[in-house]
């Protein structure tokens, strides 16, 4: 944090550290009310308020008056001046008043009586003595508390344990004052620092304190250290400029950095490796608004909030160590003495040698020795003034009232203020200057520099020439647009070219440029009608016009052009001139050329894309049976079956049906998925289903028939692999006999049940040259529904086989009236996201004429 901890901390009220016990009466050191005034110490005050003078409506009015006649600009100053004095006022009224509490609570300490009869009988002594409140209240205090040290040793009581003994509170003091006594007699920031944490920062906690000096290049040199092991020091002994350490942080922020705990930030300090998580405070040392180094104060745990008491006397501590680095400099890292700083004489004659316009600075200080302003003690010969004023105006002002606006938005003052306090110079393109001359705010833009020298600050600025600054912005927009502008004059034939037009051309600036008329022997012959047709336009139609062209340049590269021109006419509409502009357009031409060839292959592909995709689906629609009003019409069999096709053309894929009866009396039923998608995957597929017909005629088990189709697709096929479950129903006896090739086993409906038959052995078809398959055999009843189906079905990306074949099973409970809305329902209901196409065969058993018994679905046997 970089701003001190005692934000949230509370300020307790704190007992007066002098005095004894309270009684019914006054003490004998303070008088009655009738006496006068006795010798006190501070304590917390309360609040009361304080009588505040008048407002001096005299002079409001005369602003007021005054304000008519001026400028915006001139009445916000007038109204800034009046609301300073009014924060002036109340500043004022805020101390007395916390003076006059301040004054109660040493009576109230002192006569042990409450802030009631505290503020009545300071009343009554202010009447007695003849003064204001306000003044025998400074009176009261100045006897209780007569120096510097004796504001700042509250708040070291509050720091020191043990609050409430006097007799501690009282070593606590001595403490401080040794310190400042140590510090002040010291001959070196070696002792001041041995001092200050011996006396003043060990009863606070810290464990080690150093004392950096600032030097002139913003570098920082150890002074003084204490608490470090002198190898430690050593290795610090210097840091360069532009180096970001704890130090460093608080030599930049004006109220300090304040690090809870150095673990928690990446910022080198010295003896971070002996107090890795330990607490940092960074104060500026400063006197009269010069900075001359840093104290850094280190806790061996992290920092807590510190309250506001203990926080200032951190900065006393702070200004201690500036009075002892003003007059003791330390060696810098080169181990040379410093030479004699320049003063104002030799950096006038610095500014005087510069080619751009300097001023020499020196600090101006008030009353109490700090910093109020910079009087402008030199400005050199080629000053030149945002507000155009001579140098004599300026020369020798306060650099506020010849430049009130570098206050305000620009921070001018504030970085020559920065400057001055720390040394680290200051430099910015393009900031803005305002000069106000009589009340009229003059704006420019200058390239700023600002360096510390000495106890001088040099300010150099160059002002912005607003033609050259844009005559250069539209260069470089030209040389990046490849872009060449020229102007020819008809009447005497002068021509001119920027260099770009000499660049763009293939041209040395020195060779003369090219006329319009002769355009046409710059270019490719066959741009000739072109090229005529432009100056026709041009010059005869008297209108603007524009043409490309391919450009022969001398060196033989050809580039092609765009030349855009409009003839300049004069009160007789006859043209006088003509302007225009060329532009290389190689580099978009040649991209429009490739974006042509692309979009020429691209929509090729696709035609071929959408013809082979056309092609795999009149292939598959020609082979595979009709989905609806299906030929196969079986006694007390109803069957039926679904495609549906790959959402996405591209996916087209092998999956097969079929539902055939064979000359045995048999009903054939199968389903089948080719691993693959398109037009391979569909002629495999084809391979199969006619293979498996063919077959199946020779009156062979559903089992042979597989380890048959198994040899087909492992020899016959290319050596593709496909699922497959095929199963013979016997409408006499209502017997299935079925066997699998790694596809998914059937679903068998009964009333409201849903099961899938349990599953034989068959590896997936084309994956061996030979293999068996078992078979599995049931009866089915009046009323049951058998579904056989691809995974197209029920497969998800994200779920197991099992999840979705439980959806299934859960769908298909339940059956509606017919065959065909029971798979319709089936697809409607259908969670797949695979895009796949789905294959969908059932049958449902109607009752048999002979009475067959009691019905015995779901008993199977197993070959």
């Amino acid at each position: 944090m970089s701003r001190p901890p005692y934000e949230d901390a509370a300020s307790p009220e704190r007992p007066a550290p002098l005095g004894g016990a309270p009684s019914d009466g006054p003490p004998d050191d303070v008088p009655a009310a009738d006496g006068p005034p006795a010798e006190a110490v501070s304590v917390t005050a309360v609040d009361t308020p304080v009588a505040a003078p008048p407002p001096d409506h005299t002079d409001g009015t005369a602003d007021s008056e005054r304000s008519g006649d001026l400028s915006p600009v001139g009445r916000l100053a007038a109204t800034v001046e009046r609301l300073r004095r009014e924060v002036r006022a109340a500043q004022a009224e805020a101390e007395g008043r916390a003076l006059v509490e301040l004054a109660k609570g040493v009576l109230v300490e002192r006569l042990g009586c409450g802030p009631a009869a505290a503020a009545r009988h300071l009343t009554e002594l202010a009447e007695q003595a003849g003064v204001t409140p306000l003044e025998l209240a400074v009176d009261v205090i100045n006897q209780s508390a007569q120096d510097r040290l004796s504001e700042v040793t509250l708040g070291f009581l509050d720091a020191v344990a043990g609050r409430a003994r006097a007799a501690e509170d009282a070593e606590a003091a001595v403490r401080l004052r040794t310190a400042e006594s140590g510090a002040l007699a010291a001959q070196d920031t070696q002792a001041v620092a041995d001092s200050l944490l011996q006396h003043a920062l060990g009863p606070l906690g810290a464990v080690a304190v150093a004392i950096w000096a600032a030097g002139p290049d913003g570098s920082l040199t150890l002074a003084g250290s204490a608490g470090f092991a002198p190898g430690e020091s050593a290795r610090w002994h210097y840091v360069p400029p532009d180096v970001a350490t704890v130090a460093r942080r608080g030599l930049t922020e004006r109220t300090g950095h304040w690090v809870e705990s150095l673990a928690r930030t990446s910022l080198p300090s010295i003896g971070k490796h002996l107090f890795p998580d330990g607490g940092r405070v960074a104060l500026p040392a400063g006197t009269g608004g010069r900075i001359h180094g840093v104290l850094e104060i280190v806790w061996p745990a992290p920092l807590v909030p510190q309250p506001p008491q203990v926080v200032r006397q951190m900065e006393a501590l702070a200004e201690l160590c500036a009075h002892t680095l003003e007059t003791s400099r330390p060696p810098q890292a080169s181990e040379r003495p410093p030479g004699p700083l320049p003063d104002a004489t030799e950096l006038m004659d610095l500014a005087d040698g510069l080619h751009d316009p300097a001023l020499v600075l020196v600090p101006h200080l008030d009353s109490t020795g700090g910093l109020a302003d910079f009087r402008i003690q030199h400005v050199n010969s080629r000053f030149l003034d945002p507000a155009g004023r001579p140098r004599a105006v300026v020369n020798g002002a306060l650099l506020l009232e010849a430049y009130p606006m570098a206050a305000g938005e620009s921070e001018l003052f504030q970085r020559v203020e920065r400057v001055y306090a720390t040394g680290e110079p200051f430099r910015a393109r393009r900031m803005g200057l305002t000069a106000l001359v009589d009340e009229v705010a003059l704006a420019a833009t200058a390239d700023i520099s600002i360096s510390r020298h000495g106890s001088c600050v040099l300010l150099i600025w160059r002002i912005e020439d607003e033609t050259a600054r844009l005559a250069s912005l539209l260069q470089n927009a030209q040389r990046l647009g490849r872009i060449g502008g020229f102007e020819e004059n008809l009447l005497t034939g002068e021509i001119t070219w920027n260099g770009q037009m000499f660049a763009l051309y293939g041209r040395p600036e020195s060779s003369p440029p090219v006329p319009l008329e002769r355009l046409a022997a710059h270019a490719h012959p066959d741009d000739a009608v072109t090229i005529g047709r432009f100056l026709r336009t041009l010059l005869h139609h008297r209108r603007p016009a524009s043409a490309a062209f391919r450009l022969q340049r001398p060196d033989g590269v050809t580039r092609h052009m765009r030349v855009v021109a409009e003839p300049v006419l004069d009160t007789d509409d006859r043209p006088v001139a003509l302007r225009g502009a060329y532009q290389d357009i190689s580099s978009q031409h040649w991209t429009e050329v490739a974006l042509a060839a692309t979009r020429d292959q691209l929509a090729h592909t696709e035609q071929q894309a959408h013809e082979r995709n056309r092609l795999t689906l009149q292939l598959q629609h020609a082979i595979m049976p009709p989905t609806h009003n299906t030929p196969l019409e079986v006694p007390g069999l109803q069957v039926g079956v679904r495609y549906r096709p790959a959402e996405e053309e591209q996916l087209v894929g092998g999956d097969w049906y079929d539902a055939v009866r064979l000359p045995s009396g048999l009903v054939m039923l199968c389903v089948g998925d080719v691993a693959g998608h398109g037009i391979e995957a569909a002629t495999s597929m084809v391979v199969l289903r006619n293979a498996l017909r063919g077959l199946a005629v020779t009156g062979a088990g559903p089992g042979q028939l597989l380890s048959w189709l198994n040899m087909v697709a492992h020899h016959l096929t290319g050596a593709v692999t496909a699922t497959a479950v095929c199963g013979l129903y016997d409408p006499a006896r209502g017997t299935l006999r079925w066997a699998r090739a790694g596809h998914l086993p059937p679903v068998l409906v009964n009333g409201e049940a849903a099961v899938p038959l349990p599953l034989v052995k068959g590896l997936l078809l084309g994956a061996v040259p030979e293999t068996r398959y078992e078979e599995g055999e049931l009866d089915l009843a009046a009323g049951d529904t058998l579904l056989m189906y691809t995974d197209g079905l029920i497969e998800r990306r994200d779920r197991s086989v099992e999840e979705s074949l439980g959806h299934l099973l859960s769908t298909a409970r339940t059956v509606p009236p017919t065959l065909d809305q029971q798979l319709d329902r089936l697809l409607v209901h259908s969670r797949s996201d695979t895009d796949d196409d789905t294959c969908i065969v059932g049958i449902r058993i109607g009752p048999r004429t002979s009475d067959d018994g009691e019905s015995r679905a779901g008993e199977y046997l197993h070959a």
